[in-house]
């Protein structure tokens, strides 16, 4: 399941009860076309890595403290949070990339 955050305070209750699970954030825009044609394969390894990962969507222009708070300065990018911690982060569309990274942080 992918979760769409609402806020700051959501963003945060979501990355708690996420435990000791790799957590995969998209930041995203409505307006963003790439962002449109990754969405699918992220409900897809969402659903493949249910039991290791959590997925969070966060609109930049919802969102606009949390985009600031991880600097994010073009969409798609994902950042990859374990233990409370960014472990890593890259921005574009590129499901390979995305699927090699869940892999290699959940092995």
């Amino acid at each position: 399941m992918v979760y769409v955050v609402k806020n700051k305070a959501d963003f945060d209750a979501q990355l708690t009860a996420a435990a000791d699970k790799v957590v995969v954030v998209d930041f995203f825009a409505t307006w963003c076309g790439p962002c449109k044609v990754i969405a699918p394969k992220l409900e897809e390894f969402a659903a493949t890595y249910v039991d290791k990962i959590v997925v969070l969507k966060v609109d930049v222009d919802e969102c606009e403290e949390l985009a600031s708070e991880y600097d994010i300065s073009s969409m798609p990018t994902f950042i990859f949070i374990k233990n409370s911690k960014v472990v890593e982060k890259f921005s574009g569309a590129n499901a390979d990339k995305l699927e090699k990274t869940i892999n290699n942080l959940t092995a």
